[in-house]
């Protein structure tokens, strides 16, 4: 999960049938989806979340590719919003193994961590080290020490991994594993191994931390 990838994909594919609306449109959600993005580093996840509405609500057409507003809505506490839009983000990406977690998350809130399992979405081939564990991780089939050995020594692997340990512990409520976890992937030394997921570490821990 790609900030600037999105940003290409809002950027470049908004299609307006009069220029000036086009120009007009394009300029408007990537200024709220900047602002969005401070707003979600700051630990402001309901204006975060209403940023990315405003997104959603401008270039509709490109609203299942914003996952940033699905992480948002799971952090403001909009559990049946986020679960739609991570539902939605797995028609343009369905390999993305990261997208059937976070929906995991949002059902695990809204209901429970087995309706969340049931609901597990399907993926295809994720090649990123180590996101088949992961998701097994999250259906049940593996132990959470398979995933840190499927890290390796992969300095992005160990982020991945240790980010996902700690949301998958805290969906258990295993509270002190999932922030031993989340610590060690906000670390500054994953800042570019996790790019934007380490930005959500961050915001994560440091929500922790006010509990």
């Amino acid at each position: 999960m790609r900030l600037r990838y999105l940003l290409g994909v809002v950027c470049a594919s908004l299609i307006w049938p009069q220029a000036a609306t086009y120009a007009q449109n394009r300029a408007a959600a990537e200024a709220l989806f900047e602002r969005a993005v401070f707003h979600f580093e700051q630990g402001q996840v309901a204006e975060a979340a209403r940023g990315f509405d405003q997104v959603a609500d401008l270039v509709p057409e490109e609203a299942p590719h914003l996952w940033q507003r699905g992480i948002a809505l799971y952090y403001a506490g909009r559990y049946e919003d986020c679960r739609t839009q991570f539902e939605s983000h797995r028609i343009v990406n369905p390999n993305d193994v990261e997208n059937a977690v976070w929906h995991f998350l949002c059902v695990a809130r809204a209901e429970s961590p087995a309706a969340a399992r049931e609901a597990l979405l399907p993926v295809g081939p994720d090649r990123r080290v180590p996101m088949r564990q992961v998701y097994q991780m999250f259906d049940g089939s593996v132990a959470p020490v398979q995933v840190l050995n499927a890290a390796g020594e992969s300095r992005s692997g160990k982020f991945f991994a240790h980010l996902y340990l700690g949301l998958y512990f805290e969906s258990q409520g295993q509270d002190q594993k999932a922030l031993e976890h989340i610590k060690l992937s906000a670390a500054s030394r994953y800042a570019r191994a996790g790019g934007y997921m380490h930005m959500v570490a961050k915001v994560h821990l440091k929500l922790l931390e006010k509990r």
